[in-house]
């Protein structure tokens, strides 16, 4: 194990490297299911591992799985996520290249958002037509009922 010096938030408490899944997992906010779930995915790449078979995660993999949570947290895919972690690894890289991937999630949430507005448009004049009184008449579940 090496001393490292950390300069990210949570980093700098740990005083040796690598680290166990547990620890990996608490700086990286990220659940030790999912963390070995991603590895499996191969997003972290060869993970060292002791005698005993235990996972060992360096400061690299840890940096590695803030990124995965950002990306998550913004909403990309799994899919998108590989690829972002790829580019993000290759120096070579062009940014045309992440460009493209975050145009089309930005295009996909734009019509996410456009598709749940217009469900909460249909709603708010249901609900406006919904006298919500004693009465069984309800035009909320007849709009329901019909396609």
């Amino acid at each position: 194990m090496t001393r490292v010096q950390a300069t990210e938030p949570g980093l700098d408490a740990v005083a040796r490297w690598p680290v166990a899944i547990g620890v990996a997992a608490q700086l990286s906010g990220i659940s030790p299911k999912m963390l070995r779930h991603y590895e499996s995915l191969g997003l972290l790449g060869e993970v060292q591992r002791t005698g005993s078979n235990y996972r060992q995660y360096s400061l690299a993999d840890v940096h590695t799985l803030r990124f995965i949570r950002r990306a998550r947290d913004m909403g990309f895919g799994l899919e998108a996520i590989t690829e972002l972690v790829g580019l993000w690894h290759n120096r070579r890289r062009s940014s045309a290249s992440v460009k493209r991937i975050a145009q089309k999630h930005h295009d996909e949430l734009t019509q996410r958002i456009e598709a749940l507005q217009a469900m909460q448009r249909s709603l708010h004049t249901l609900l406006c037509h919904c006298p919500g009184n004693d009465r069984p008449d309800c035009p909320i579940l007849d709009d329901l009922a019909h396609p």
